[in-house]
C-alpha cells in the first residue's frame, strides 16, 4: 500500500499542496485528475524524489518510500543525444530478467537499433515506457502516457497497464483522456485546491466531467464567440 498523509510542499511563498492525503491499494490503478496548475506534477515529483516536501509522509507498505520502488515515466522524456534506442535501454538494470527486448521491440514496432534523434513523438514515448517495464519496480507512475501515441499504440498500452495491476504493481496515473480512466482505474482521485477534494469509485466515474469541469467554461460565452 502506497500512502500520502498530510502532505505539504511548496514553492518559496507559493504552497502548492496543502495536507493532502491519498492511499493507493497494491494491484490497483488510480487516477488522478486535475485542471493545469492544480499540482499534479508537484505530486508525482514528491513520489519519485524530485520534489522535497515540507510536511508529511510518503511510505511504501509502512516503510518511508524510498526511489528504488518506484518508476516513473514522465510527459516529456529526456534521451542522451547519440544513442540508439538499443543503447538507452541498455543504461537500466533488468532485476528479474524478464525484459524479452526482442519481443517488446516487435510489439511495439521501435527501431531499437536507430538513433533516437530520429523517432517520432510517439516512438520516444514508447521507448520510454520500456525503460519502465524493464526495471520492474513495485510502483509504476504514468504521467500522461497516451500523449503522443497513435489508436493502435494507445490500446496496447491500457493492456500493458491492466497486465501491470493483475501483477500486483502498484499504479498511479494522469490523463487528460477521461475515457481511458474510466475503463482501466480502480478509483479515480480529484486533485484540487492543494489536495485531493474527491475520491471517485467506478460507480461514480459517470459525475466526473460534470463535477471537475463545471465552471472551467462558460457555454454562453463560448456561444457568443462562435
Amino acid at each position: 500500500m502506497l500512502k500520502l498523509e498530510n502532505l505539504s510542499v511548496s514553492y518559496g511563498t507559493n504552497q502548492v499542496l496543502k495536507s493532502l492525503d491519498l492511499t493507493i491499494n497494491s494491484g490497483e490503478i488510480h487516477g488522478l485528475i486535475g485542471l493545469n496548475g492544480s499540482g499534479k506534477t508537484t505530486l508525482l515529483n514528491c513520489l519519485y524524489g524530485f520534489v522535497r516536501y515540507q510536511q508529511g509522509t510518503i511510505t511504501f507498505n509502512e516503510q518511508q518510500l524510498e526511489r528504488k520502488d518506484v518508476a516513473f515515466l514522465e510527459t516529456n522524456n529526456f534521451f542522451y543525444s547519440n544513442l540508439t534506442g538499443r543503447e538507452f535501454l541498455s543504461i537500466f538494470p533488468n532485476p528479474n530478467e524478464k525484459f524479452d527486448l526482442e519481443t517488446w521491440k516487435n510489439l511495439f514496432d521501435l527501431p531499437i537499433d536507430e538513433m533516437i534523434e530520429g523517432y517520432s513523438t510517439g516512438m520516444k514515448k514508447k521507448l520510454a515506457l520500456l525503460a519502465v517495464l524493464k526495471l520492474d519496480r513495485p510502483i509504476i507512475i504514468l504521467d500522461e502516457p497516451f500523449n503522443g501515441l497513435d489508436l493502435e499504440s494507445n490500446y496496447l498500452v491500457e493492456k500493458i497497464i491492466l497486465m501491470l495491476k493483475n501483477e500486483g504493481k502498484t499504479i498511479l496515473i494522469t490523463s487528460h483522456i477521461l475515457r481511458i480512466l474510466h475503463q482501466i482505474c480502480d478509483e479515480i482521485h480529484w486533485l484540487n485546491h492543494k489536495k485531493i477534494s474527491k475520491t471517485y469509485l467506478p460507480v461514480m466515474f459517470n459525475q466526473i466531467d460534470e463535477e471537475v469541469l463545471k465552471g472551467a467554461f462558460s457555454e454562453t460565452e463560448l456561444a457568443n464567440l462562435l
